[in-house]
């Protein structure tokens, strides 16, 4: 992916909770921003992007995209930054009010994240990115909610996204098919069958 990212996979985010919603009859918005934001306020649920890090593990692993030609080689690029996104998932409206009819809302929303776990196609520009419950502390809760004094705390998930991968401005070349493979075929002496 480039430099947009984050905006690309979180603007795919967004559309997949609010049509998943919307087909089960919950009609609204979903916000993408801080949960104090005057725009938020009229949304069904709201995601905020609280932490952006380096994934670990893919650290010095290539990047590898599959070429819109099915005949062309993958694209390798070296030195991509691949990323993990936690979005704050929250429901209700910011004003005061019950919150059993957000609960559904949450509950709809998790059960469509659950049953399809993963953003892939033209939405995340042709990746594949996981999509998955990352259970929290209370405590760790809490300092997210600090974030926003102005806002009433409510029911809130934690989604991880995971790998955005950042590849460098430069394209790589992709290598040339092998067309001469040094491989001996036949049986080697001294080895009976």
């Amino acid at each position: 992916m480039n430099g947009d990212a984050i905006q690309v996979v979180s603007k795919a985010l967004r559309d997949f909770l609010k049509d998943a919603l919307n087909a089960q009859d919950i009609p609204g918005d979903v916000h993408v921003g801080p949960l104090d934001d005057d725009d938020a306020k009229a949304a069904i649920a709201m995601l905020f992007l609280y932490r952006v890090a380096v994934n670990a593990d893919l650290r010095s692993s290539e990047h590898r995209v599959l070429a819109a030609d099915p005949d062309a080689p993958p694209v390798v690029y070296e030195n991509s930054l691949p990323l993990d996104l936690y979005y704050l998932l929250t429901v209700g409206t910011a004003k005061n009010g019950p919150e059993l009819d957000p609960m559904a809302v949450l509950g709809h929303a998790m059960q469509a994240l659950n049953g399809t776990p993963y953003l892939v196609g033209l939405p995340v520009q042709g990746e594949t990115v996981r999509l998955s419950l990352d259970p929290i502390s209370s405590e760790e809760m809490s300092r997210i909610w600090t974030l926003f004094p102005t806002a009433n705390y409510r029911t809130s998930i934690v989604y991880l996204a995971t790998p955005i991968w950042i590849d460098p401005v430069s394209a790589p070349i992709p290598a040339g098919p092998v067309v001469r493979e040094p491989h001996r075929f036949g049986r080697l002496a001294g080895i009976q069958p």
